[in-house]
């Protein structure tokens, strides 16, 4: 265990993408900040893969852009497919911004970059310490840990995830409290040809949703909405998705299973972002479908929004900004959520439904705006 400060400006729990994104925006404007995280290494997996483009413009203001999106494969075209038929294809290399694609890279990764900047800066993440309580006082908060320790700070932000710790000590309950009944696979998978490498699929088939991504290591990442996941997907468990709900004129040989788990949706906001001293950012904040790719970017937006307004709260005393970032960040969540839950329930139709579903789409993705509509919604370049 490292040493840790007694007082600090900012204490950050959780050291995620989230909380090292919040760490490092502080760090660039010159507090004082704190980062424990329970874990006693950084995790290995690869969750989320995805960032948009609006996030990659946020996150210039921490100096991690260009990096990332030199480690990551660009993806400038995403296609809904049944088959081999394309239903609707959707551009992100017409869209106006520095960052005209979906950037895959693996959150393992994002993290590795985040830390280097943080430290870089002068930060670093304490480990293994678990949060047990917090309190408040008119000018401040204290976080006890389960080393003994006691940790004072002007502010507490919480990015220790879904099942956070410090949103529940701070009595920042959730606005509904259910798990989508929809179950996922998740397989990081290596194969022999018949998959492009700089393209994000998704298959909408008559036995259900497939999603096939690109990662720069040459592998790609199989996400599917099934009824009972296996805890381990095995190389005939992602062949048989693969060829139940992928291309059929191209056969996809699936090699090695890399990685594998599964997942329940859980669909929740926080009533509220701010409790006195105590913020909620990322997972703690909000949970949803991985329809889109949103979670760790919408995460992502909170960190670099929180970061700023917290420089501003402890440089001028002033906390109308973070109250702009608890009802702004709350708001953006709301709408992000709700189209994750279109998408996710557009994937996940009634198989009767779905043959009638392609073909509305197909003549729907007939329309420009709709397509650029779709574009801008999924990299959020509409939320600027």
């Amino acid at each position: 265990m490292s040493e840790l400060p007694g007082r600090t400006e900012v204490l950050v729990v959780g050291a995620g993408p989230v909380g090292l994104a919040v760490a490092a925006s502080l760090a660039g404007h010159g507090h004082d900040v704190t980062v424990v995280e329970r874990q006693a290494a950084g995790a290995n997996t690869s969750r989320a893969a995805v960032v948009h483009a609006r996030t990659l413009e946020m996150l210039e203001r921490i100096g991690v852009s260009k990096r990332l999106a030199g480690l990551g494969i660009q993806a400038r075209q995403f296609s809904i497919r049944d088959g081999d038929r394309e239903l609707v294809p959707v551009r992100f290399d017409r869209l106006p911004t520095e960052y005209p694609y979906t950037l895959m890279v693996p959150q393992n990764i994002t993290e590795q970059v985040l830390l280097e900047r943080l430290e870089e800066l002068g930060g670093r993440v304490h480990r293994p310490y678990v949060a047990t309580g917090v309190s408040q006082t008119a000018d401040g908060a204290e976080v006890a840990l389960d080393s003994g320790g006691v940790i004072k700070a002007q502010y507490v932000v919480a990015a220790d995830g879904m099942n956070s710790a410090i949103r529940d000590l701070a009595g920042l309950g959730h606005d509904g409290d259910d798990a989508l009944s929809l179950s996922f696979a998740l397989a990081d998978v290596r194969v022999d040809g018949g998959l492009p490498g700089d393209e994000v699929l998704l298959f909408f088939s008559t036995p259900g949703m497939l999603v096939v991504a690109p990662l720069p290591n040459g592998s790609f990442r199989l996400v599917a909405e099934v009824d009972d996941a296996p805890e381990q997907p095995d190389v005939a468990y992602a062949q048989r998705l693969l060829n139940t709900r992928g291309p059929r004129r191209t056969t996809v040989r699936v090699t090695e299973v890399i990685w594998g788990s599964r997942f329940r949706i859980h669909e929740r906001v926080a009533d509220q972002y701010r409790a006195g001293r105590v913020l909620l950012a990322g997972d703690a904040a909000h949970t949803h479908s991985p329809a889109g790719g949103q979670g760790m970017n919408l995460g992502l937006r909170d960190a670099v929004t929180l970061g700023d307004a917290l420089s501003v709260a402890l440089r001028e005393g002033r906390e109308d900004k973070l109250d702009e970032y608890a009802a702004g960040s709350r708001a953006e969540a709301m709408h992000v959520v709700a189209l994750a839950h279109r998408l996710t329930r557009l994937a996940t139709a009634p198989p009767a439904v779905r043959p009638l579903r392609n073909v509305a789409l197909r003549l729907l993705a007939l329309v420009p705006a709709f397509r650029r509509g779709l574009a801008e919604q999924l990299s959020a370049i509409g939320h600027r």
